[in-house]
């Protein structure tokens, strides 16, 4: 599967632990909410846009309207305008701030509507002429506004009720107002009650709107439950999946769920179907007897009752190799060695059980922050895999290359039936390539080019494409690595493990110390988290 996460993952304070206005909003998904509370801010930004607009062209076409000033200067109706434009663009901004609960956000958001009602309401009828008119009842601005509000904000009936209640009721308090001030002076108090009666009328559809929407957002997250675990943002998708945040029922504990895409189960014949859940369930049975540390945790799998299959798995607080090069540049050969010996720990066990990996490339590759280690570094999906010792039972697709082109062995990529451990450390070297130097080994483009390439081009050495100085030995280990025949390569994972901690200069080690400080500066939060934490414990400890 290929990852679409790119950023350094750290504790979250938007999680559902976090919300302090739980109520109905708390059984809607997380991620509806953060896509209700976009819309929330587009509708603030176009209510600011729409003030300006309506402003402007009523000092245009009609200069002469009776208004009232304030301090003999500033237009009463200006004013309102003007603070209507600055609570829109408030909200905007307060909505959009990293780390804003999308909950707190839709509950505050319900009180710009009172408020923008009450604007509308006041400037509607303080700009009335104080000629006899006759009055109709009519939907106003109001109502039409809190139909929207209904349809984009989740809440529950009820506060949708006393919200749009008091939203409509600003109509009726802008005339009283204006009636007041002298700006028109109508007969008597019913008619405010028979002018506007029909907005009453669309606060009752509002609460049934909202009813509807609350019940289809917990019906979304009632079908998103995975066995005791819910799911609550999407952090990947590809070909063969996604994976999620999800939180379980009982525990304190976020994690991260893979599940097959229903629509990729459908497609096709049902012995097509059955073959990808197949493949999917085998990816999960040998993840979970995989032991090493640095091969990701696997804590449960099941299938759902609509048939979906899904595993839960450790969620990483940390950044694939592939987003660390793009976005920090090449790394130092210390820090690639310690990187690659890890990698290289993780897939001698796998070897030592008759598996291999086939998809061993820098996305797949974590390094994280686990406990008081940095750069520790975990090894994902085993989805490709390939049991050595038994046979495939046609679970890889007949003539199929899988894999990912720009990190494909040669044998693979003549068709994959040859694969092996040593494909594995071909990948190794692949990755290797891309944190020394930033480059991939061909910078073909286009899947057949680039897996010709890999099975007739030679590459260029490190050294040639790096820009800064490799160490000699460090680039002949990379370069065994990427030998075209898989016999030129190393015998064994756990061999390339000891070349790697051969070439290591000591006086240039990736220390433990050095780790913690490029966490530090580079993910400030995470490194501060896990440092407060230890001195928590620490002084828990002393008072035992």
């Amino acid at each position: 599967m290929r990852k679409t996460q790119s950023i350094v993952r750290r504790p979250e304070t938007t999680t559902e632990s976090a919300d302090a206005t739980r109520g109905q909003l708390s059984s809607i998904p997380y991620d509806l909410l953060r896509e209700a509370s976009g819309r929330l801010r587009v509708l603030a930004l176009a209510v600011a846009a729409l003030w300006i607009v309506g402003i402007t062209l009523d000092h245009v076409f009609e200069p002469q309207t009776v208004r009232g000033t304030v301090g003999g200067l500033l237009p009463v109706a200006d004013l309102i305008a003007a603070a209507s434009v600055a609570s829109s663009l408030a909200l905007y901004w307060w909505a959009g701030r990293e780390g804003q609960n999308p909950r707190v956000t839709l509950n505050a958001g319900l009180g710009y509507l009172v408020f923008t009602a009450f604007s509308l309401g006041l400037i509607t009828h303080w700009d009335h002429s104080s000629s006899a008119e006759p009055v109709h009842s009519m939907i106003s601005w109001n109502g039409i506004l809190i139909m929207m509000f209904a349809a984009i904000v989740p809440t529950s009936p009820l506060r949708m009720a006393i919200a749009g209640l008091l939203a409509v009721s600003m109509n009726p308090l802008g005339m009283l107002v204006a009636r007041a001030e002298g700006i028109w002076p109508f007969d008597s108090v019913l008619t405010v009650f028979d002018m506007h009666f029909p907005d009453y009328l669309l606060v009752g559809v509002a609460a049934i709107v909202s009813h509807v929407v609350t019940r289809l957002g917990r019906q979304v997250g009632k079908a998103r439950e995975m066995g005791s675990y819910r799911l609550t943002e999407m952090l990947g998708k590809g070909g063969m999946g996604e994976v999620w945040r999800a939180r379980h029922r009982m525990l304190a504990r976020d994690a991260a769920i893979k599940l097959i895409q229903p629509e990729l189960l459908a497609d096709g014949s049902g012995r097509k179907a059955d073959q990808v859940q197949r493949r999917f369930e085998q990816e999960a049975r040998i993840t979970a007897s995989l032991r090493s540390p640095h091969t990701v945790e696997l804590y449960d799998f099941g299938v759902t009752e609509d048939g979906v299959f899904y595993y839960v798995m450790e969620l990483l607080d940390g950044i694939d190799l592939g987003t660390l090069v793009t976005r920090f540049g090449p790394q130092p050969a210390a820090r690639a060695i310690h990187i690659l010996r890890q990698t290289c720990l993780s897939l001698e066990e796998a070897h030592g059980r008759g598996m291999i990996h086939r998809d061993v490339k820098p996305g797949n590759i974590f390094i994280c922050r686990l406990g008081t280690e940095y750069d520790f570094v975990k090894v994902l999906d085993f989805g490709l895999v390939k049991t050595l010792n038994a046979k495939d039972e046609g679970l890889t697709a007949e003539g199929g290359i899988m894999g990912t082109p720009d990190y494909m062995p040669p044998e693979m990529a003549l068709g994959g039936g040859n694969a092996g451990p040593a494909s594995d450390l071909y990948g190794v070297g692949c990755v290797a390539y891309w944190l020394l130097t930033g480059k991939r080994v061909f910078e073909t483009n286009g899947a057949m080019a680039m897996m010709l390439a890999h099975v007739q081009e030679k590459p260029v050495p490190l050294s040639e494409k790096a820009g800064h100085e490799i160490p000699a030995a460090l680039e002949r280990i990379v370069m065994r690595c990427l030998e075209k025949k898989p016999a030129d390569r190393y015998a064994s994972a756990r061999e390339l493990e000891r070349a790697l901690a051969a070439c290591s200069d000591t006086a240039d080690l990736w220390t433990r110390e050095r780790a913690r400080k490029w966490w530090l500066l580079n993910a400030p939060e995470s490194a501060a988290v896990a440092d407060a934490r230890a001195a928590s414990t620490l002084t828990q400890q002393a008072t035992l």
